[in-house]
This record gives C-alpha cells, structure tokens and sequence, in this order.
C-alpha cells in the first residue's frame, strides 16, 4: 500500500480498467445550476492554469475504467437543487441529499472554534435557518432521481460542544426522513462512533444504512454485521498508515461493503494529495479484493475472489441498496 502524498500535481493517471463494472456510490460532481451554468471551478482546487473535468468528461473517463454509475451527493443549500438537476440530466447519474453535519450548526446560528482548531465560515446561505434547510432536503428527497438521504451524521473533529445538539438534531431528522420515505441513509461519521451508533439503535435505523467512507475499526465492523448495515470503502483504505482500516474490510462481511470514492476527496495512493474522480476507484477496487484474498489466505489458506468477482460482489451489494438507475 502507498503511503505519502503524490508530489505531483492535477489530475492522476487513467488506472488499468476494471473486468466487470460498477458503481461509485459516493462521490460530489462539479454541479449545475438551475440555469445549467456549471460551477466547476467552485468544486476542484486545481494549480493555477489546470481546467477542471467538466461532469461530461468525468463520466467518460469513468465509464472508460468501468465505473459505470456515479452517485452524487449535495450536502449544503447551494447544492442541493443542483445535484438533483445533474442526476436529471445525466441517465448515468443518481443524487443524494442532505444537510452536512459540519452545516447544521452553522444554520442554528453557532459558530465556534472546532476542535480541530478551525474556525468554519459563516457564509449567506446559512442565514436559512436549520428546520428550512432540511425542509429543502425533504422536498428534493421525493425525486425519483434521488436513491438516497445523505450525507448525514455527526463529526466531532469539525464541531465543538455548542454544535453538537445542532448536529444530532438533525441527524434524527434525516434518519426519520429517509424512514418515511423508504430510501436508505448514507452517513458521515467522524470521531463519533459510539454516538452514531447509539442515535441509530434509539431512534431506529433505516433498513438500508451506509457509513459512508466507514472510518470505524473491526470491532465496529461486529456492530454493522449484527445490524445489517453497509460500510463503504474509500481512497484510505489504500493509505500506508490505515492498518486499522484494511483489519477493519477484513472483518466486514463481504455483502455489506460497498465502494466509492468521496471525489474530489480522499484520492487512493499513490496518488494521495491529488484531486479525486471517480475514474481513479479502480485502485481502490483492487486494493478491496487483495484485502477479501489475504482475509481468505488466513482463514482457510484460500486465494480470494479475484477482481471480477469482486467487482459482482460491489456491484450486486449497491443495486441491493440503491437499486438501478
């Protein structure tokens, strides 16, 4: 596994294509307004005098490594409408909605330093107060075009003690909306294992549930096998230092993972530092089977399934959640 930051700047190589396709289920595409202007520059920080990949040309590409549907998910007001607009436009598109948990208390009114030691912006559109932002997600959650609510949850490494009420306040309303909509709940958990769990069992959680970009050790892998909740496998897992990551996939029974890429986010080694497209998750894909072969290799001194068969396992897992599109 890659461990360091790629020195080298813009957009990493086309990775060697999958044999078999399937589906990147989280991912934040350059959007579209309502107007169709697209805001790509507002999305990708790319060195000065690299163009960023228009939402046409990242398909392509990813459709050309055999990533072949994208799920992508807008977690702030301005985005929202957008997303949505983009998963209309684009057959190879879904959407997923929600309101950040790092953006609840911002729309409450609470600025504070986070523990991290940053100090969040307060910018216009969370002048909307925090029951209308979500009154937007539960609108826009009735589209066909949007399989699933999210990203939701709590992040105690971006939020303070003040802005924790905010977070888990909405948090329960997106677990309860995406109950009485019967879609699943994508999760954004951060240093807060042991409250989201607990939130999840209080109030019920929806029949599918994804920790998106699960970031939870093995013995939280135990709690999503008893439950029957989904983790999902991003860029880290390839990360030199993320030992507890791959024991953790290892531990994961197989039909509960799924993969994606948080793009432009999190970009797998060796190419960690970079901008992430869905386009580069073939290198996580392979770094998931060589961690299923070396988990199979301990137990039963087995081979693993290969990366085809791994493939049908990830792409048979996601139609399970959010069917087809």
């Amino acid at each position: 596994m890659g461990g360091g930051k790629s020195k080298k700047k813009g957009w990493p190589d086309l990775p060697e294509p999958l044999p078999a396709p399937v589906t990147d289920n989280h991912t934040h595409l350059p959007l579209i307004d309502e107007s169709g202007r697209p805001l790509d520059e507002d999305d990708v920080a790319l060195p000065p005098g690299e163009a960023p990949l228009s939402t046409a040309q990242q398909i392509d590409l990813a459709r050309s490594v055999g990533v072949t549907r994208l799920l992508s998910v807008g977690c702030d007001v301005p985005s929202l409408r957008g997303t949505v607009a983009l998963a209309r436009a684009h057959p190879e598109i879904a959407a997923a909605v929600a309101i950040h948990p790092n953006e609840a208390p911002l729309h409450a009114g609470v600025r504070e330093m986070a523990p991290d030691g940053l100090d969040p912006a307060q910018r216009a559109h969370h002048e909307v107060p925090l029951e209308q932002a979500i009154a937007q997600v539960a609108e826009l959650a009735r589209d066909p075009r949007v399989v699933a609510v999210g990203e939701t949850g709590l992040d105690y490494f971006r939020t303070g003690e003040r802005g924790r009420v905010h977070q888990i306040d909405a948090f329960r309303q997106h677990i309860a909306l995406a109950k009485e909509l019967g879609k699943p709940l994508q999760i954004h958990d951060r240093d807060a294992h042991h409250d989201v769990v607990e939130i999840l069992l209080a109030d019920g959680a929806p029949e599918r549930t994804v920790f998106h970009c699960y970031s939870g050790d093995a013995e939280m892998a135990t709690i999503l096998a008893e439950q029957g909740w989904y983790a999902s496998i991003a860029g880290p897992v390839t990360f030199g230092k993320n030992e507890a990551g791959r024991e953790a996939l290892r531990a994961l029974p197989r039909d509960l993972v799924l993969v994606e890429t948080d793009a432009p986010y999190l970009t797998p080694a060796p190419y960690r530092g970079r901008p992430n497209a869905s386009y580069v998750m073939p290198l996580t894909v392979r770094a998931i089977a060589e961690q299923w072969a070396m988990a199979e290799g301990e137990q039963a001194g087995g081979s693993g399934p290969g990366i085809a068969e791994t493939c049908r396992i990830l792409a048979a897992n996601t139609e399970a959640v959010y069917g087809t599109w």
